[in-house]
């Protein structure tokens, strides 16, 4: 049986993250960026595509673990009837490198440990050659193990170092109390020169400080606040610290069906999301977050408007190219496994609406303008204005045929309706009074065709009668009031049509809409739109209910993954899962405001 994957903790380094589960195995490492090929695969197969492991050699050991503060460095400690060892393992943060250190301390007796070092680059395909050596330095001189493939090689260092047997580095050692003993593994390019050793200790404290500064960044004060700020350092990790760009996820591939084909790569930067992530940073203080994401946009997205992509690379790039690993079997089994996104190439109308409404509250915030920012938001309005009837992939990106989606066509309102604030609230420039014409032309449509008078409710899509758990986001971008009668009627709808066990599905997969075999479980970012939804209808009892049961999904160190299976009681899909959190974020905040708790925007 695979490690279930809410035993799996992310470290990260604001360029890549590392999943290690509870028993101390790191499982998936991409190197030296979120969207590089894996070094570590054994999450999406066996030990046999890569990992490292550091771990009691007694199967039952007691195992506990959290991250130290506001961090995530993290504490595991192991305890056997013979003794107690903690792990700390830590990717150090604001040093431009790629390291992954971990720090074994004897606490009391003895343990006996074992260490394996498995390195596969190319998502688990290629065997590195891998040497034993001797570092030699002007103050000292270590024995280091190099594992090179190509441009990828990584050293590993530490007092003791496994051996060479079957393809594997493995070792099995006793750590008595008071002991410590240090290992690193660092990528580089196999043609610089080997990184010198860091210093462990202080590593560790500089990462926990640098994150317990931005920690006390958030000016949120309200319910649910340690759920709030541990999601809100999620987003910060799946952040690029020097491009800007923001991954869905730490991974691919990890199903939304155990054995089936509903298997996705996230380690992209989705516009959208991003811009959601935007909202939540914002909604808890951060606006320097927002201009460097900004700036990163303004380079992806540079150029003719007619061809920005729903999604990049971490640096921009917009080649994604999907393509099946056929020799990867896949987490549980659930193939295939991917990496790149056909998506890239859909029509998704609803992105430039949540752009816009971020940065619209980027505004609000005080984020000045530039003049090339404003001039591409202008350009991509102008560009919608031209395009805004035709119909599209939405939101959850259906792979059957185009539809004109009741969400996108409200986004579209939505970015008309942003564009139009800039002009009459910040003395930014453009075509008001067409984009007011095309606001109300919209607003009409969606009224006319997208609600369903029978249901009392929106619908889907144009053609059916079906919701989507999208609708529940209409309130929130101020497309009706949250009380209104009609998002009542939605709310009703969404209950009955896609509560599964409490939890809201996206849509009915059965009605053939996305045009995929299969189901999925419940989307963890949907049932927390409909406690926002509760919030601002002002059914605050039904909103706290759900939350309460939301945060109580997180896993023992406060993560998230895409879905849940309410039944199986276990984490499903991508993990962590940044929609996931960002609307545990929003969620928290809006239920704060209809509590009347204090957030910033009630002070």
């Amino acid at each position: 049986m695979p490690t279930p994957i809410e035993d799996y903790a992310v470290l990260g380094d604001l360029g890549t993250a590392a999943l290690v589960s509870l028993r101390g195995s790191v499982d998936w490492l991409c190197l030296p960026r979120f969207d590089s090929r894996a070094c570590f695969s054994a999450l999406l197969g066996t030990p046999e595509h890569g990992r490292w492991l550091i771990a009691p050699a007694d199967p039952d050991a007691v195992t506990t673990r959290r991250y130290v503060g506001n961090s995530f460095v993290l504490e595991t400690t192991h305890e056997t009837p013979t003794g107690r060892v903690q792990v700390t393992d830590v990717m150090p943060l604001g040093d431009g490198r790629s390291d992954l250190l971990r720090r074994i301390e004897g606490v009391e007796g003895t343990v006996r440990m074992v260490h394996e070092w498995t390195v596969r680059f190319n998502y688990g395909r290629t065997r590195p050659w891998v040497a034993r050596h001797t570092d030699d330095r002007e103050d000292h001189t270590d024995e280091i193990i190099t594992a090179i493939a190509g441009p990828d090689m990584l050293v590993l260092r530490g007092a003791r170092l496994p051996h060479a047997r079957d393809g594997h580095h493995v070792d099995e050692f006793d750590v008595v109390a008071g002991q410590v003993l240090t290992f690193s593994t660092t990528w580089f390019r196999s043609h610089d020169a080997i990184p010198p050793p860091l210093s462990v200790r202080a590593r560790i404290r500089e990462t926990i400080a640098r994150s317990e500064e931005y920690a006390a960044r958030s000016d949120y004060v309200g319910p649910y606040a340690d759920a709030v700020t541990r999601s809100l350092l999620v987003l910060r990790g799946l952040t690029h610290q020097e491009t800007g760009g923001i991954v869905a996820a730490a991974t691919t591939s990890l199903p939304e069906e155990f054995g089936g084909e509903r298997n996705w790569d996230y380690r992209f930067c989705w516009l959208r999301d991003a811009a959601l992530t935007l909202e939540a940073l914002l909604g808890c203080g951060y606006v320097e977050e927002t201009a460097l994401w900004r700036d990163w946009l303004l380079r992806a997205v540079a150029g003719d408007p007619e061809d920005m992509q729903i999604m990049y690379r971490v640096d921009g790039g917009r080649d994604l190219p999907e393509r099946v690993l056929e020799h990867l079997p896949g987490y549980a089994g659930s193939r295939p496994v991917r990496v790149g996104n056909a998506a890239v190439d859909q029509r998704q109308t609803d992105v430039l609406g949540e752009v816009l409404i971020s940065l619209d509250h980027a505004r609000a915030r005080g984020l000045e303008e530039t003049d090339d920012s404003w001039h591409l938001q202008r350009s991509l309005v102008n560009h919608l204005a031209e395009h805004w009837e035709e119909a599209d992939n939405g939101l959850w990106e259906i792979r059957g045929p185009l539809r004109h989606f009741t969400h996108s066509r409200a986004m579209v309102w939505a970015a008309f309706d942003r564009a139009i604030r800039a002009v009459e609230q910040h003395g930014l420039d453009g075509p008001v009074e067409r984009w007011r014409e095309l606001r109300d032309q919209v607003r009409e449509e969606v009224l006319a065709k997208g609600f369903d008078a029978g249901r009392n409710s929106f619908v889907q899509h144009y053609d059916t009668t079906e919701v989507d758990a999208s609708l529940l986001m209409l309130s929130s971008i101020g497309f009706v009031d949250g009380d209104d009668p009609r998002m009542l009627g939605t709310i009703a709808a969404v209950e009955a049509d896609l509560l599964r066990d409490g939890l809201v599905m996206r849509y009915r997969t059965d009605t053939g809409v996305d045009g995929l075999s299969g189901d999925e479980h419940p989307f963890l970012a949907c049932s927390f739109w409909l406690v926002t939804a509760y919030a601002k209808a002002g059914m605050t009892t039904e909103a706290t209910e759900l939350m309460d049961r939301l945060v109580g999904l997180t896993n023992d160190v406060g993560l998230l993954s895409e879905e849940y299976d309410p039944v199986g009681k276990r984490m499903v899909g991508n993990f962590p899962q940044a929609f996931s959190h960002l609307t545990l974020v929003g969620a928290a905040l809006a239920l704060a405001k209809a509590t009347g708790e204090a957030t910033h925007e009630t002070r």
